[in-house]
Parts: structure tokens; C-alpha cells; sequence
């Protein structure tokens, strides 16, 4: 019987493997790097163990420190959640050959489905040799790894060279491994997978399907179960390829069968052998523990004959620390609050003030409801994110409510390309109209009411307030009887809580206050000073780093001076596991150069400068192309 187990992983997964442990009466180890010493996924486990450093590969990458961790706690079991070493072969016999339980598949089952050019191999597909124009469109993508790394759209032939090139250096950047392979790419496709779970006997279950179509970056955004809309002779086609896919390799443990589905067609994608993401709409189905599944698999024991019975609709959102509203930019920052109200299933690798750094992905959670119904479930969960109290960085919760409530998705009719058609729509500002007045009056609350004319009525009072991106301008007055504002009657008004009278509405506004930071129920706005600060302006063609991160690259030849065209590439900034692409603006010459291969940068920080050939405003915002996230 397993009695430790060290988790080889940090955040959600951690602590949601902890979780499970602990209930089964299992202590834990969490490992830790130097910028998540007081993470939660710590605070939660049992014991746990430093590894010097911050970046990945000097840290959860490092295998051989983690059994080292593993041996030195007196743990006899690694779970390695996903991403990171789940499906690292290597790591898997280190961690058998020292005497410990690997709770995962066969190191060999690993190695013949890690690489995706020899899983297809194995199902019968092959990859694309010698691409012509009429292979287009086609993707590029990393032989190793997973969540949506190292992958390219290539519409143009011109630009697969291009391409192919960057999808290796962040493949190899992300999993050491810069190996990759060229596929067809299926417009309209929706994204189809099938969870497996087998044991060392001979049984192998398939736990219903489940669609993650909705992603960003080919990084999957909001999962459910069961897919919606496949016919009964698809399923069962899904269910029988993904149950060859186990026994090709002679699967033991949790495992996923990814597939593309066009129409009524199924196109195998790849086997991911580990734990998903996603994992927890399948555990709402089916009733099932899939970590206490994996468990109880590695200490040898069998599965029952068949799995229990499919009940209900569930559906998953990733909550991220980014904006969608700017390229999916990654953010850092302090988290104040944090809360999601509602029956719903949270995982989480954070609480109330933790700080989300630059290393590491920005997956703040995941949100999830199950329900009876598909109607249901999707209600429930876009009205659990709506009312979620996020204090804190930018995050992707309001496109995740408009995408729940989408009638392309309510219909099921959603694809891979459902962001590339509605992202702008569903990105667009939607303030409060009285959000603002809130954060003022509740500001004003405990100043004296009165000047000293206690008889004429006292002069408005001007407040400023950025709200996504726009300036708001509100005015109040301070009477005998109180706070007053035009067109709404002022009910109520402290420093936490303030209630308008809207045309015969009463409404409640919640106020909390991070310095100039101010939230008012769930919008975010940032109090603006009486005079602007005159200094803080930036030439015309100013590239300003759009987010903390690291320069790891910067165009082979750029120099100072250098002719420039627009959508150049110019440099490559690395935050969050995800490269981004820092590209000229405008046509013209490169005036400076301030960008150094190796440096972090703060949000803001001056890159370079191109001085437009034409006269114009050629404008000051990093022009920045992201690369995939990480699972």
C-alpha cells in the first residue's frame, strides 16, 4: 500500500492530487522552486521540498532533483500530475528504478505515444513529407510535449520555413525537445477525446467523450462532457480507436485519445498519457475519482468490469490571469480576493493574497458545474464566473461568461475556429455605466458634507476613473442630506457599499479598494489623478514591452538603423511558458535598440523605437504575436 506520495508538479494539479491523497488517509510531499516557496500547492501538502531556482528547467523539469526530493521526504510513491514530467519516460524509470511507485502508464507505453510522429505511425497516420500549395492550410507541431506549444497555422508556403523555426525554438524551449512535424490542418474541425482508464489486468475502460473545442492559441479554453451532438455510430467508433490506442501499448492508468471531428469523420490527433486538464467534467459524469483511480492501479489492483454509468452534463472553464482583449497577454500581479460563489467545483492553485509571477503559466483555475442538462450545467457555470470576486490582475472571466452564453455555443454548434470569428465581439468593453459614481461616492463616504456656505449648495466634485482602456469622468455633491448625483437617488453610501436608486431600481455595488486600484462588484478600475502626469509620454513608433517577461531572442542582423518593415518580427519576449512575438508597427528605420537577449522587462518597459518612412502616428504599443500556452 502506498502510504507518501510526492506530487512532481505545482498549482491546481498539486493541489488537487493532495486533495485526493488526504482523503485517502496518504501523506504528501509538494516540491517547490524559489518563486513558489509559499504557494498554496505547499501550504496544503503534508511536507515539502525546495529546488533551488525559479525557471523549469532548472526546476520541475529536473527529474533527478525530484526523486532526490522524493527519497530524502521518505516518500514510496510520484505522481506527476500533467505537463511538466507526465510524460517524460525517462523520469518514469528514474522514479521505478529507485525503488519508488510510478503512478502513471509503462515507461515503454509513454515512449510509444510521447513522440506525436510515431503515435500516428502506430494508428496508421502518417505525417505530411514534402508540403505543396495544395496541402494548405497546414499545422505545425511539436513531436513532444502538449498544451498547444510549438504549434503553427501555415496558410502560406512562403511561410512555413518561418514557421517550422519558431515552433522548434519554443518546443524545444518548453520541452527540451525541438522536434516537429507538419499535419494537415481541418478547418471547422471540432475538437473530440475520449478518457481511458486501464489497469495491469486486462481491463481498459472508456469514460464517454468529452469536446474541447473552444481554444485560444490551440490552447483549450472551456471543456464539457459528453460532447454534444455525435452520433451514436461515432461515439462508438471514438470509444473503439481509443481503446486500440491503450492496447498498441499495453496502457495501465489515466490516459486521453485526442481526436479531430469533421462532419460524421473522426481524425486521430494524439494520446496524451497522463491526467488532463480537463479531467474533472469526466469525474462529474461518471461519479468517479480519476487520481484515486490512478492510485489504486498502481498499487495493483484490478478495475471492475465495466464503468459506471454516464449521469448528467458537465462543463469546465479555465480561468487564466490573462487579456483577451490583447492578444491573450499573460498578467502578474498580486491576487487581493479571490472567490467563486455557487455550487461549482474549483480547482485552484491560489487564495487570497498570492502573487502570480512571470514563470510560470497563468492558470488561475478551474471552474466547473455539472447538471442534469447541458442547458443546465452551462448556466451554472456562467452565472458562479459572473458573480466570481476576482481582485486582482486582468483575467479572461468576462469572455468566458459571453462565450457560455454565446448561442453558437448554447446551440453546440461551436468549432476550433470559434474564437477566430467572435473574439472581437467578445472582447468588447462592457463597463457598468454606474460603476464609476460607485467607486466615487464610496471614496467621498466619512469627508465633511459641508463648506463653510452650510447655505449655497456645494460645488460638484469631480472624480476620473479608467475602465477598460477609457476614461470616465463622474460628479457628485456633498448636501444636508448627504451624497447626491444627477439622475440616480442615492440610498446608501460607505467605503465598502453604496446603493443607487436607478429609475425605481435599487442596486448594490460592492467596493473594495488596492491603492489606486478600485473594484466595484466586478469591474475593475484604476482611480486617475486630478492633473495627468505631462512626462509620461513615448515617441510615435515606441515598442513598449506589453507585459513582464524575458528577451530570448532578437532578429539575427537588427541593429540600429536597419530598415524595417511593417509586421516585421523584431524580437521574441518569453512570459509564462509562452513566446510572444514583438513585430515593426510601421514601415520605416529602427531608431533604437533597447531590447538585450536575456533581460527581463517590466510591463512598459522601452524595447526599441521604428521612426515611420511616411509621417503619421506610428503609435507606442508593442505590436506582439503569442505563441501557444502551456496545459
Amino acid at each position: 500500500m502506498i502510504t507518501t506520495v510526492l506530487v512532481a508538479n505545482r498549482g491546481e494539479i498539486a493541489c488537487r492530487v493532495v486533495r485526493t491523497c488526504r482523503e485517502g488517509g496518504i501523506r504528501t510531499v509538494a516540491v517547490h522552486s524559489d518563486a513558489d516557496g509559499n504557494a498554496l500547492h505547499v501550504r496544503v501538502a503534508d511536507t515539502a521540498v525546495r529546488l533551488p531556482g525559479s525557471a523549469p528547467a532548472d526546476t520541475y523539469l529536473r527529474g533527478d532533483l525530484i526523486v532526490k526530493a522524493a527519497l530524502a521526504a521518505g516518500a514510496d510513491a510520484v505522481h506527476p500530475g500533467y505537463g511538466f514530467l507526465s510524460e517524460n519516460a525517462d523520469f518514469a524509470r528514474a522514479v521505478r528504478d529507485a525503488g519508488l511507485v510510478w503512478i502513471g502508464p509503462p515507461p515503454e507505453a509513454i515512449e510509444a505515444m510521447a513522440s506525436k510522429t510515431r503515435a500516428k505511425e502506430l494508428m496508421g497516420v502518417e505525417p505530411l513529407r514534402n508540403v505543396t500549395e495544395a496541402d494548405l492550410p497546414v499545422l505545425v507541431k511539436a513531436a513532444a510535449g502538449g498544451g498547444g506549444r510549438g504549434m503553427r497555422v501555415v496558410r502560406r508556403l512562403a511561410d512555413l520555413d518561418g514557421e517550422r523555426d519558431a515552433a522548434r525554438a519554443e518546443a524545444a524551449s518548453a520541452f527540451g525537445d525541438g522536434e516537429v512535424f507538419v499535419e494537415p490542418y481541418v478547418e471547422g474541425g471540432r475538437h473530440v477525446e475520449v478518457q481511458v482508464l486501464a489497469d495491469a489486468h486486462g481491463t481498459v475502460w472508456t469514460l464517454g467523450t468529452r469536446d474541447c473545442s473552444l481554444q485560444r492559441r490551440h490552447q483549450k479554453v472551456i471543456e464539457e462532457a459528453p460532447a454534444p451532438g455525435l452520433t451514436p455510430r461515432l461515439t462508438d467508433e471514438l470509444h473503439a480507436l481509443a481503446v486500440r490506442a491503450a492496447r498498441a501499448v499495453g496502457y495501465v492508468g489515466a490516459g486521453t485519445v485526442e481526436f479531430l471531428v469533421a462532419g460524421d469523420r473522426a481524425h486521430f490527433l494524439e494520446m496524451n498519457t497522463r491526467l488532463q486538464v480537463e479531467h474533472p467534467v469526466t469525474e462529474a459524469v461518471f461519479g468517479v475519482d480519476l487520481v484515486a483511480e490512478q492510485i489504486r492501479v498502481a498499487e495493483g489492483h484490478a478495475l471492475a468490469e465495466e464503468p459506471p454509468r454516464a449521469r448528467g452534463h458537465a462543463v469546465e472553464a479555465r480561468l487564466y490571469a490573462e487579456d483577451p482583449a490583447h492578444a491573450w497577454a499573460p498578467q502578474t500581479g498580486r491576487l487581493h480576493r479571490f472567490s467563486v460563489p455557487g455550487a461549482v467545483r474549483l480547482d485552484t492553485g491560489y487564495a487570497d493574497g498570492d502573487d502570480i509571477g512571470v514563470h510560470y503559466d497563468p492558470l488561475l483555475a478551474k471552474v466547473v458545474a455539472h447538471a442534469p442538462t447541458r442547458a443546465e450545467a452551462v448556466r451554472k457555470l456562467a452565472s458562479a464566473l459572473e458573480r466570481a470576486v476576482i481582485h486582482g490582475p486582468v483575467t479572461n472571466r468576462d469572455l468566458l461568461v459571453r462565450s457560455l452564453r454565446h448561442e453558437e455555443f448554447a446551440q453546440g454548434r461551436m468549432d476550433t475556429g470559434f474564437y477566430d470569428r467572435h473574439l472581437t465581439a467578445l472582447t468588447e468593453p462592457a463597463t457598468d455605466p454606474h460603476a464609476p459614481l460607485a467607486a466615487a461616492l464610496a471614496d467621498a463616504h466619512g469627508r465633511s458634507r459641508f463648506g463653510g456656505w452650510r447655505n449655497l449648495p456645494s460645488q460638484p466634485q469631480v472624480k476620473r476613473y479608467a475602465v477598460a482602456g477609457e476614461e470616465h469622468e463622474v460628479r457628485y455633491r456633498h448636501t444636508r442630506d448627504g451624497l447626491a448625483a444627477d439622475g440616480v437617488q442615492v440610498v446608501h453610501a460607505d467605503a465598502e457599499l453604496v446603493v443607487l436608486d436607478v429609475a425605481g431600481v435599487r442596486r448594490r455595488f460592492r467596493v473594495s479598494r488596492y491603492g489606486d486600484r478600485v473594484y466595484v462588484n466586478t469591474t475593475a478600475l484604476t482611480a486617475l489623478p486630478r492633473f495627468p502626469d505631462p512626462t509620461a509620454r513615448h515617441a510615435p513608433g515606441s515598442l513598449l514591452a506589453p507585459m513582464p517577461g524575458t528577451v530570448v531572442r532578437i532578429a539575427e542582423g537588427l541593429t540600429e538603423g536597419a530598415p524595417v518593415e511593417a509586421g516585421q518580427p523584431l524580437l521574441w519576449l518569453e512570459a509564462m511558458k509562452m513566446q510572444h512575438e514583438i513585430t515593426a508597427p510601421v514601415t520605416g528605420t529602427l531608431s533604437t535598440l533597447r531590447a538585450v537577449t536575456g533581460r527581463q522587462v517590466e510591463p512598459g518597459t522601452l524595447l526599441a523605437v521604428v521612426e515611420a518612412t511616411s509621417p503619421g502616428d506610428a503609435g507606442n504599443r508593442a505590436s506582439d504575436h503569442d505563441g501557444p500556452a502551456p496545459s
